[in-house]
């Protein structure tokens, strides 16, 4: 499938909710937040003669505490400490199936003066609707016209696709997803960013995916050091997102364990060493993933300031240099949000 010959003005630029700009402009950038959404499709029911914990004021098994979208305010809040904190841009993943809210984000961006790029395409399979019983060919077609016209009925248009979302094993209509979202990466030149599923396996598959049908670069989440080179080679983007989460396992897979902030500081730190012995520390994020109440400042949490204020001084404490630091932070996000 060939470029898009008609994109001609996002090409070399970063396409915000507010339009095109220049990608020295994007400052330190959190790759992967949500300001708006709802997580509904990942809600655990109360066991039998607790039902009416669901609807209980906020605490973290709480239906309440995964409606991210009725805290536009406090969201707002957030965003001004950050662009306080010395914050410049914020990707905001959010995509079909999780309520995904255009106008707001536009809003938020004109408020707060932090550039929001939007995000293309759908999340994980038990939030896929009717829409996306269609053929890769039309999928690729609606994802198109989000980046190059704008998304659910407005004009405001995506400057990434996704974040898309993967469960394991990936689903045949996760698989579609996939397949249409390399095609029009492979028409726009645009960035990607995958959420692969809590496997070991996971990151792998969908990188084959990918490139079988024609995708190029994208995000994900990381493991061991050799799968951290070997998907830095293939040309992706190497994530470490959740800063600021602390729980003892992952909640859909209570195998995985979670670190704490100080141990993603030290896999961060030995990481960055591992990939500057090999050439590839053009690869490497960092971002929060803040998409419950419960994380926000409001409600306790760390809030979208957190890295800059807490992670930042860590990571030069382990011996990660300013200049380090500047690139995870800055230049990185700038090479891969930029339009090819």
């Amino acid at each position: 499938m060939e470029r898009d010959k008609t994109m001609p003005e996002q090409s070399g630029k970063v396409q915000t909710v507010l339009g095109l700009m220049e990608p020295d402009q994007l400052g330190r950038t959190m790759t992967h937040e949500h300001l708006t959404m709802t997580f509904e499709c990942s809600h655990v029911p109360p066991a039998p003669g607790d039902e009416g914990l669901a609807a209980a004021p906020i605490e973290m098994n709480h239906n309440e505490n995964l409606l991210l979208n009725q805290e536009i305010e406090a969201v707002k809040k957030e965003l001004l400490c950050y662009r306080k904190a010395g914050g410049g841009s914020i990707v905001e993943n959010t995509t079909t199936g999780i309520t995904r809210n255009l106008p707001v984000l536009r809003q938020l961006a004109k408020e707060t003066g932090v550039h929001i790029i939007a995000g293309a395409g759908y999340y994980v399979d038990v939030t896929h609707s009717d829409e996306t019983k269609m053929t890769v060919e039309k999928l690729t077609d609606i994802i198109v016209s989000e980046v190059l016209h704008g998304a659910d009925g407005t004009d405001i248009r995506c400057g990434v696709i996704g974040e898309i979302g993967t469960s394991w094993p990936i689903t045949e209509s996760e698989k579609k997803i996939l397949r249409a979202t390399a095609h029009a990466q492979t028409q726009l030149g645009c960035p990607v960013i995958i959420h692969p599923g809590r496997n070991k396996a996971a990151p792998g598959e969908v990188i084959r995916i990918l490139q079988e049908a024609g995708g190029n670069t994208c995000i994900m989440s990381i493991f061991d050091q050799q799968e951290l080179l070997e998907f830095a080679k293939m040309g992706s983007y190497l994530e470490y997102d959740l800063f600021g989460t602390e729980m003892l396992n992952y909640p859909f897979n209570l195998d995985v364990d979670m670190p704490s902030d100080s141990q993603r500081s030290n896999f961060l730190s030995t990481s960055l060493a591992f990939l500057i012995r090999e050439g590839c520390d053009d690869r490497l994020l960092i971002a929060h993933d803040i998409h419950t109440k419960h994380r926000l400042t409001k409600y306790g949490g760390h809030g979208f300031s957190h890295i800059l204020k807490n992670i930042v001084p860590k990571m030069l404490s382990r011996g990660i240099t300013q200049n380090q630091v500047d690139k995870i932070l800055i230049e990185n996000p700038k090479q891969w949000l930029t339009f090819k």
